[in-house]
C-alpha cells in the first residue's frame, strides 16, 4: 500500500526505466559471471594445451563480453538515475501539493522545519533508495545467486563456504536493523529541530541584528547541530559495524578458498584454472554481499523516511475533510457555486486549537453581521479577536457550533469558493519576491493595470507607487523589504480589494499607518465598497467608532455589541479601552 502511494502519478516513461533497468542490469551480471567461467578454460585448455589459437579465440570472446558488460552496466546506471530523479521530482511535487491543501491546525502540528526536511533530506533519501531498488537490488542478489550456482557447479564441496557466510550475516542484518531504526527515527526529528532554528534565525534576522543577540542565535545553533551531530553518530555507529564484520567474512573465505582449493589442485580433484574461477566468484559473492549491506544500510536509513512522507500523504486536506463533512451532513445540500451575499452568523460558537473543549479559545460567540455593513471587532491582547475572524474563511474550524457566510454553512462550501469570497489581511504583511503588480495580481491575476491603480487608490497606496522609479514594475526584495511597515499594508490591503470579495477582513492592518491615512481608507472602502461587508479588527478605538456596530471580545467571550456611544454607556471594559486612549492623546 505505501509503495502504491509513493508511486502515484509516476509519469509513464519513469515506469518504463524503471522496469528497463533490471532487463539492462540482467545483461551486465550475466557477462560478468560468464567472464571468470571464460578465463578458466583458458588456463585449462588453452594454456595447459599450448593452444595459441584458442587462447586469443576465447581471449577475444571475453573481452568481447566486457565491452557488453560495460555498455549494460553504462546504460543501467543513465536509466535508473533518470527514474530514481523522476520519482523523487514528482513526489517532491505532490507533497508540496499536499502540504498546500492542510488546513493551519495540520500546519501546526507538523511545524515548518519539520516541513522542510521531509519535502528535502527525506525525500533524498527515499530516491537513493529508489535507486538502489531498481539497480543494486536487482544486481546484487542476481550476481550472488548466479556466482553461487556455478562455484557449486565447479566445485560444490568448496562451495559450502557460501552456506555458512551467507545465513550469519542475514542474521546480523536483521539484528543492527531493528537496533537501528529508532536512532534514526530520533537523527530525523533532530533534523526537523535545526531546520526550525534555521528559519526563524533567517526570518528574523533584523530583529538579532537590532537587540544585538547573534551571539545567542550562533549558541543555540551550535547546541542543536551538536545535538544533531550525536544522534548521527549514535544511530550510525551501529550500522558501520557491519562493514568491517564484512571484510572479515570476505578475508576468511578468500583464505578458506585458497587453503583447501589449494590442497585439491594438488591432488588432483581440482583444475588450476577452476581454482582461478572459483576465486573470482568468490570475491563477486562476497562483493554482492557488500554492495547488499550498503542496500541494507541505506534502507534502515530510508525506513524512517518512508514513515516521515507517508505521515504527508496520508493526512487529509481540507477539501477531503469538505467531501467527508458533506457525506456526513444530514441534510445532502450541493456546494453552493458561489457566495450569495457577504453576510456572517456565528452560532454558539466554540473553539480550541487541539479540540478538547476544556481548552477553548473562544466560547458561546453568538453573533451576526449583516451584509454589506461595517462591524468592528476590539478587545485586549490575547483575546482571540484574529482567531474569530479565522473561521470565517475557514483557516480553522469551530469545534463546536457553526459559523454561516450567506446563509450556509461554511463548511459546505469548497475551500476555493469560500476563500475566492472572503478577503483576509493579516496582521504581519506578507509581499513575495517579484515586481509590485506581480503581488497585487495574488488577488487577481487577470487584473489590468487600471483595476490595479484604483485598488492602490483605495488602500492610499498609489501616492507613493507611483513616485517610484519604475512604479508597479519595481521588484520588491523578499517579503517587501525595500518598504516601510505603513507601505507594506497598504499595498496587503489593495490586494485582497482587487479580489472584489463579499467579505473584507482587516486584522489590525492598519496599525503601521498614520491616523489620518486610516480615516482616509476607512472612508474609501465605505463610500466605494457599499455592498461589502468590511470587518475590522483594532487597537484604536478610533478606527472602529463609526462602524454600524462593534464588538467586544474578553478572553475568548462576548462582552457585548452595539454603537460606539452605546458600548461607552453601557461596556465597561470599552470604556476604559477608549478613556486609556483618550488620555494618551
Amino acid at each position: 500500500m505505501k509503495v502504491k502511494q509513493l508511486l502515484s502519478g509516476l509519469e509513464k516513461k519513469y515506469f518504463f526505466y524503471t522496469f528497463l533497468t533490471p532487463l539492462v542490469m540482467t545483461g551486465e551480471v550475466l557477462m560478468e559471471t560468464l567472464i571468470p567461467l571464460i578465463m578458466a578454460h583458458i588456463i585449462d585448455r588453452g594454456i595447459a594445451d599450448r593452444n595459441i589459437k584458442y587462447v586469443v579465440f576465447t581471449g577475444l570472446l571475453m573481452v568481447a563480453c566486457t565491452i557488453f558488460s560495460l555498455f549494460c552496466g553504462v546504460c543501467g546506471g543513465r536509466l535508473a538515475s533518470l527514474a530514481a530523479y523522476g520519482f523523487s521530482r514528482n513526489l517532491r511535487s505532490r507533497l508540496f501539493a499536499r502540504v498546500q491543501g492542510f488546513s493551519f491546525s495540520s500546519l501546526n502540528r507538523f511545524g515548518t522545519g519539520s516541513l522542510v526536511t521531509r519535502l528535502t533530506t527525506d525525500v533524498t533519501n527515499l530516491q537513493n533508495m529508489y535507486l538502489n531498488i531498481i539497480r543494486s537490488m536487482v544486481r546484487a542478489p542476481l550476481m550472488m545467486i548466479t556466482g553461487t550456482v556455478i562455484a557449486c557447479s565447479i566445485n560444490l564441496k568448496l562451495a559450502v563456504l557460501f552456506f555458512i557466510a551467507i545465513p550469519f550475516l542475514g542474521f546480523l542484518f536483521i539484528l543492527i536493523s531493528s537496533s537501528a531504526y529508532p536512532r534514526f527515527q530520533e537523527m530525523f526529528k533532530k533534523y526537523d529541530a535545526l531546520n526550525t532554528v534555521v528559519q526563524e534565525f533567517l526570518t528574523g534576522i533584523r530583529v538579532v541584528k537590532a537587540f544585538v543577540r547573534g551571539d545567542f542565535e550562533y549558541e543555540k545553533f551550535e547546541k542543536i547541530a551538536a545535538q544533531v551531530r550525536d544522534s548521527q553518530v549514535n544511530a550510525e555507529k551501529i550500522v558501520v559495524f557491519l562493514n568491517p564484520v564484512m571484510k572479515m567474512v570476505i578475508y576468511m573465505c578468500i583464505i578458506a578458498t585458497l587453503w583447501f582449493g589449494g590442497k585439491m589442485v594438488i591432488i588432483g580433484d581440482m583444475k588450476t584454472g577452476e581454482l582461478v574461477s572459483f576465486l573470482t566468484y568468490v570475491t563477486q559473492i562476497l562483493m554482492s554481499l557488500m554492495m547488499l549491506n550498503m542496500i541494507f544500510i541505506q534502507f534502515v536509513l530510508a525506513r524512517p523516511s518512508v514513515a516521515r512522507v507517508m505521515e504527508i500523504l496520508s493526512c487529509r486536506t481540507e477539501d477531503e475533510i469538505s467531501v467527508e463533512e458533506k457525506e456526513n451532513f444530514e441534510k445532502a445540500v450541493k456546494s453552493p457555486e458561489g457566495v450569495k451575499d457577504g453576510s456572517v452568523e456565528f452560532s454558539n460558537v466554540y473553539f480550541s486549537y487541539d479540540d478538547r473543549m476544556d481548552n477553548c479559545v473562544l466560547s458561546d460567540i453568538n453573533l451576526k453581521i449583516p451584509s454589506g455593513s461595517t462591524v468592528g471587532i476590539i478587545g485586549g491582547t490575547g483575546s482571540s479577536k484574529s482567531t474569530l475572524v479565522s473561521l470565517i474563511p475557514r483557516l480553522y474550524d469551530c469545534t463546536k457550533g457553526c459559523v454561516k457566510v450567506g446563509g450556509i454553512d461554511v463548511r459546505e462550501y469548497g475551500h476555493k469558493v469560500l476563500r475566492q469570497s472572503v478577503a483576509v489581511v493579516f496582521q504581519k504583511n506578507l509581499l513575495f519576491s517579484g515586481t509590485i503588480e506581480e503581488n497585487l495580481k495574488w488577488g487577481n491575476e487577470n487584473a489590468d493595470r487600471e483595476q490595479i491603480e484604483q485598488a492602490c487608490r483605495l488602500a492610499q497606496a498609489w501616492d507613493f507607487v507611483s513616485e517610484l522609479p519604475d512604479g508597479l514594475d519595481t521588484e520588491l526584495g523578499q517579503g517587501g523589504v525595500n518598504l516601510s511597515g505603513g507601505q507594506k499594508q497598504r499595498l496587503c490591503i489593495a490586494r485582497a480589494l482587487l479580489k472584489n470579495p463579499a467579505i473584507l477582513i482587516l486584522d489590525d492592518s492598519t496599525s503601521a499607518v498614520d491616523t489620518a491615512t486610516d480615516l482616509k481608507i476607512r472612508t474609501a472602502l465605505k463610500e466605494c465598497l457599499p455592498e461589502t461587508t468590511k470587518i475590522i479588527i483594532a487597537q484604536r478605538v478610533a478606527s472602529v467608532q463609526e462602524a454600524d456596530f462593534i464588538a467586544v471580545l474578553d478572553d475568548g467571550r462576548l462582552s457585548g455589541t452595539g454603537t460606539h456611544e452605546t458600548l461607552l454607556k453601557e461596556n465597561k471594559i470599552y470604556r476604559e479601552v477608549y478613556e486609556s486612549q483618550m488620555s494618551r492623546n
